[in-house]
């Protein structure tokens, strides 16, 4: 596996992003809906990799549902870094993470742009579960207060 880190410019949220593949097999999904857009957000995940998100507390992490609501952005509370995107599909968490939120350069291949928004909301679950890692952890270090 090949293993990227990262997270928000703070250090209140990580991540550690599993792959199997080189990095330089991926490229980025630069998601071109108005919020991803805002943030510059580009996306890797493997749904055969894992994706772990790590915050002190709860608080540390804003849930931002928008578009179709169906999935979560997740940012930093505190310097606002847009790092990863969450969804409960038949009770798993499925995610994806923002790679502009990873440390250095891992080696990706060229952003691609996709259109989501323009999907059906079954499309974009069934997107999700082909695309996004379906290995995903969301851990509060110091619990949830």
């Amino acid at each position: 596996m090949n293993a990227c880190s990262g997270g928000c410019h703070c250090g209140a949220v990580r991540l550690q992003l599993m792959l199997p593949r080189a990095a330089g097999e991926y490229a980025p999904r630069a998601c071109d809906c108005s919020f991803c857009h805002k943030n510059g957000a580009a996306f890797v995940s493997d749904p055969a990799g894992a994706l772990r998100i790590e915050a002190g507390r709860a608080a540390d992490l804003v849930h931002y549902r928008q578009g179709s609501g169906q999935a979560e952005c997740l940012c930093c509370a505190h310097c606002d870094v847009f790092v990863a995107v969450v969804s409960s599909l038949d009770g798993r968490l499925y995610g994806t993470a923002n790679v502009r939120a990873l440390d250095g350069d891992p080696g990706f291949a060229a952003s691609v742009s996709v259109s989501p928004r323009l999907l059906g909301a079954e499309d974009k679950r069934g997107r999700w579960r082909a695309n996004w890692c379906g290995d995903v952890t969301l851990v509060y270090a110091k619990g949830n207060a």
